[in-house]
């Protein structure tokens, strides 16, 4: 069952006492016009497709294909609001697909869709490999087209319409879905389009016309920013003084339309910056069963049990032996001892979907079991440690006074909304994209839109966590093969450590490990899972020359590209010097 439906379902859609005008009620009339426009992309974006099977040359191809992808971006908005699955499989880089349900359910899927696509036009491979992959994409097409039914409501509107804000600042600019021709800025004005044309469906919700007119406006100002080469592309202005307008818009919009929420998804509903403690619903990332609890109080017990040697069997170690606040919650060290792999910081950690290096655990309350359980920790287990805890008449106090009781669960909560506490969005970047300050430097600015831009960073490290948890979904945190080596010399042998391999022994997941945040990097040196680099400098170094590929090292999947970014030493620095501005306070 689609989304599209599971919304009709879960939300009760009626439409009781609304005026018939020729047999339809008006409530329908925008959602049949949102229906026509919406089937109409998808027919054009099918004849494009078969059009391009039918030409010879590459120039027509490519014509043909940047027809269908336009296509395709005007449908983006909604299908990826409505039936993000459909939306994935049509989007989806090129490279193979591996789902780890679980050790009895794992599968590996060769990529189709327009990002494979592109890449095709551009690479020697056999004709009926690009006629396998236009007719997957032209069956998922016709099969949204004869099981989607579009029942949109209000808040659904303004939904899909943050969404769609979001993910043109925070992977369409960066060139995440157009890998060769980078497209993005012409794609990006696209959607703007196709958004100006939702909202003029529903010109009719709008009891302030002014906003409306507003709207307009900004849509106008924004596409002509958008007319700007790739490369050239101011990314930090768009996203302070378009990007931030638009999602104030979008609040000043529901307010004006009296739009109720049935609940919050990764971003709240009231979000207006994309960089503050504000923006996210820290539930949304938690276990189910969580308790999201932020009230200092229960931050504090947290903060205690973190700090507590006691918990651990040895009785000399805890939580911050690893991660010392005054390194942003790691511990300076390649390797602490006993551990295989280097420690990552704790901040930022909770706006995640998966933990440790490869990414094994699901929440942060199940993160906790394995640092009790792993014998080089704490080397415990969940009934020991809540007995030393129950064995303490203040721990007691506290939990029967929070929680009503001590349990372990209430124990890995407490220690877990402590570290979700740690997601402050305080640093020099967030004070001025936030217009608090104005204190960065015209090479810190140049180091955000290199980052976001030229140097691909942000294909991976997507801001504004800066870390793998793919926006403006935040339902997967990405796992990537750089081909991170053992020492920092072209000709060294890449690292002994297989990361998510050792989690199902799935071959394609070789040397996969989860991308994290770089987020307080000028805290949290060395670099990558085995501590390998101990400046950004070398960091730079090996992204700039193709990872692992560049220091002749021969990794099968890896997915870094293995092109030369062709930056120079100017702008290496000031990729730096952005960096060093995302230290909190």
């Amino acid at each position: 069952m689609t989304r599209t439906f599971l919304c009709a379902c879960l939300f009760g859609i009626v439409l009781f006492g609304c005026k018939k005008r020729n047999g339809t009620y008006e409530a329908d009339i925008p959602r049949e016009k949102l229906n026509i426009n919406f089937k109409k992309d998808i027919k054009e974006a099918i004849l494009f497709l078969d059009t391009l099977i039918a030409v010879n040359t590459h120039e027509e191809r490519l014509n043909y294909y940047k027809h269908a992808r336009a296509k395709f971006k005007k449908l983006e908005p909604i299908l990826a609001f409505l039936d993000g699955e459909n939306y994935k499989f049509l989007n989806q880089p090129n490279i193979l697909k591996v789902e780890e349900e679980d050790a009895t359910d794992i599968k590996v899927k060769p990529p189709y869709g327009f990002q494979v696509l592109e890449e095709q036009l551009f690479a020697e491979i056999p004709e009926e490999d690009m006629t396998t992959n236009i007719e997957f994409i032209k069956n998922r097409l016709q099969l949204i087209s004869a099981n989607t039914r579009l029942n949109i409501e209000n808040h659904h509107l303004i939904w899909l319409l943050r969404d769609e804000i979001v993910r043109v600042a925070l992977t369409g600019i960066t060139g995440f879905d157009s890998p060769v021709l980078e497209q993005s800025l012409e794609e990006a004005k696209i959607a703007y389009l196709e958004m100006e044309r939702i909202l003029n469906v529903y010109a009719s919700n709008f009891k302030d016309q002014t906003l409306l007119k507003i709207w307009t406006d900004e849509f106008t100002r924004t596409k002509k920013m958008l007319t700007a080469d790739f490369e050239a592309f101011d990314r930090y202005y768009f996203i302070k003084n378009h990007t931030h307008r638009q999602l104030q818009l979008l609040v000043k919009t529901q307010k004006d339309w009296n739009v109720n929420f049935p609940f919050e998804m990764a971003f709240k509903n009231e979000v207006i910056s994309l960089f503050s403690e504000k923006t996210f619903n820290l539930s949304f990332f938690s276990d189910s069963n969580a308790e999201v609890a932020f009230f200092s109080e229960k931050v504090a017990l947290g903060k205690r049990l973190f700090d507590d040697e006691n918990l651990s069997r040895s009785k000399s170690i805890s939580c911050a032996s690893c991660h010392q606040e005054d390194k942003a919650f790691t511990d300076g060290l390649k390797r602490f001892d006993g551990q295989t792999r280097n420690t990552p910081t704790m901040r930022y950690a909770a706006l995640q979907k998966g933990f440790f290096h490869d990414g094994r655990a699901g929440s942060l309350e199940g993160q906790i079991i394995n640092v009790i359980k792993n014998e080089n920790e704490f080397h415990s287990d969940l009934k020991t440690v809540m007995e030393v805890v129950k064995s303490n008449s203040s721990y007691v106090e506290d939990f029967k006074a929070l929680y009503g009781k001590v349990d372990d669960g209430a124990i890995r909560n407490a220690i877990a909304n402590y570290v979700r506490s740690l997601s402050t969005f305080n640093s020099k970047f967030d004070r001025n994209i936030n217009g608090l300050e104005n204190t960065l430097t015209q090479n810190e600015i140049n180091g955000f839109n290199l980052f976001n831009g030229k140097a691909k960073c942000a294909t991976c490290h997507f801001a504004p966590v800066f870390n793998g948890t793919v926006p403006p979904n935040y339902k997967e945190s990405e796992l990537e093969a750089i081909g991170v080596p053992n020492g920092t010399l072209r000709g060294t042998r890449i690292s002994d450590d297989l990361g998510r391999y050792h989690l199902f022994n799935v071959e394609e997941r070789k040397h996969f490990f989860k991308t994290p945040t770089v987020r307080n990097v000028s805290k949290t040196a060395p670099y990558m899972h085995n501590g390998v680099y101990g400046t950004l400098e070398e960091v730079m170094t090996f992204y700039k020359n193709g990872g692992g590929a560049g220091l002749g090292i021969e990794l099968e999947h890896q997915t870094l590209p293995t092109d030369s970014l062709k930056l120079n030493a100017e702008e290496i620095q000031d990729i730096i010097g952005f960096l060093n501005t995302l230290e909190d306070e």
